[in-house]
């Protein structure tokens, strides 16, 4: 699971618990201004996942960690789909974020806002 919030102009994402050993991340911070926007999606997992390089990906149990689909880099720490959120991004190392929240609707709303012209 990954813990959500904002810090000035950053996204910042922390996972927790296991999850750290099994995405090989404990933290990842983008630029809000390279954040495309948010949308909770269950359905993702049942997206082609690519090639995992590191990672880990047991079905219907835990995809976490870095995989590589059409030349892509997508970030994944989802267990629970129907608590799936997936954050696009621009000029980054991922392209992705596809990430297990405790509210997705709440951290979509929090992402977008915060990208929000002020």
């Amino acid at each position: 699971m990954a813990e959500v919030s904002i810090d000035g102009r950053d996204l910042v994402i922390r996972i927790e618990g296991l999850d750290k050993l099994l995405a090989l991340k404990s933290r990842l911070t983008i630029p809000l201004a390279n954040v495309r926007g948010a949308t909770a999606d269950p359905g993702i997992i049942k997206e082609r996942k690519g090639i995992r390089a590191p990672g880990t990906h047991l079905p219907r149990v835990v995809t976490a960690g870095t995989f590589h689909i059409d030349g892509e880099r997508v970030f994944w720490d989802v267990r629970d789909p129907d608590k799936a959120v997936v954050i696009e991004l621009a000029d980054e190392h991922y392209a992705r974020l596809v990430v297990q929240v405790d509210n997705p609707a709440d951290v979509v709303a929090l992402i977008e806002k915060a990208r929000a012209p002020r």
